[in-house]
């Protein structure tokens, strides 16, 4: 069956460290269906190894992103415990063609379980809000993916690292920050909140929609990544990425060495 071949082949990746070349040829350029079904049988089986889940990622809130690929909406991805390198430094040879993107971290209080909530809903559902980056990765040799091949691989999760900082939403507007991401002291990125659909709020009401559609909704608990506030970077072994999102502090992640892995 090809969604059990294209989840083989990305597993396959993971494992062996190479990447592979993209799913689409497998499960048809515009199957987002079976690829959301490749990338629940590829989190099945990091759950059944003892992985929990610890929330959702959002991916292309960039309407630049989302006019490259020739789609409309975001996608999502799930986040589990053993991506969680917050405090931690990410060790060498773990990720295959890492990137880094600053992004807010909201952290449910309340459980998202209904088909249509109301954005004032999802806002009293955050208990607070924290600066974080998510280090993405592809599967796919050369990042050569279209929507596709980015859901099967679970949206091209790879790590989160949380900052230290809690905001509640009394005291901060999503969509007013402003991002600076340096590698190594330089900076290599900037954006704001109004990058990501216009509101990180939106991109939030619109994950609660669709994983309550997918019959997995939201819970309390739950950590949920924004989607990138601005253009992501490269990073490679020994790169300490920073990034400072106004109101809500900083957050850092350091990549060890080859030789200190």
């Amino acid at each position: 069956m090809p969604v059990v071949e294209a989840a083989a082949r990305l597993a396959a990746a993971t494992e062996s460290g190479t990447p592979c070349a993209p799913v689409r040829d497998l499960l048809g350029a515009g199957d987002v269906g079976a690829a959301y079904r490749v990338q629940r049988m590829l989190v099945d089986r990091r759950l059944g190894a003892g992985a929990r889940v610890t929330g959702r990622k959002i991916g292309l809130t960039s309407p630049a992103v989302q006019r490259q690929l020739g789609v409309d909406q975001p996608d999502f991805g799930v986040l589990l415990d053993d991506m969680d390198y917050s405090g931690r430094a990410v060790p060498a040879g773990l990720l295959l063609q890492p990137k880094a993107e600053a992004e807010i971290a909201f952290v449910l209080g309340a459980d998202l379980d209904t088909d249509d909530p109301s954005p004032a809903r999802v806002r009293a559902a955050v208990a607070y809000a924290a600066a974080a980056l998510e280090i993405v990765d592809s599967r796919v040799a050369g990042w050569d993916i279209t929507l596709v091949d980015t859901v099967a691989d679970n949206a091209s999760c790879g790590l989160y690292v949380l900052g230290d900082g809690h905001v509640t939403l009394d005291g901060f507007e999503p969509r007013e920050t402003t991002m600076r991401l340096h590698v190594n002291g330089a900076p290599v990125s900037e954006g704001t909140g109004s990058a990501c659909l216009g509101d990180p709020l939106n991109a939030l009401l619109w994950l609660a929609r669709t994983a309550y559609a997918f019959g997995d909704p939201l819970k309390a608990g739950q950590v949920v990544l924004s989607g990138a506030l601005g253009p992501m970077a490269a990073v490679a072994p020994g790169d300490r990425v920073h990034a400072e999102i106004s109101g809500l502090g900083t957050v850092s992640a350091t990549f060890l060495e080859k030789d200190c892995a």
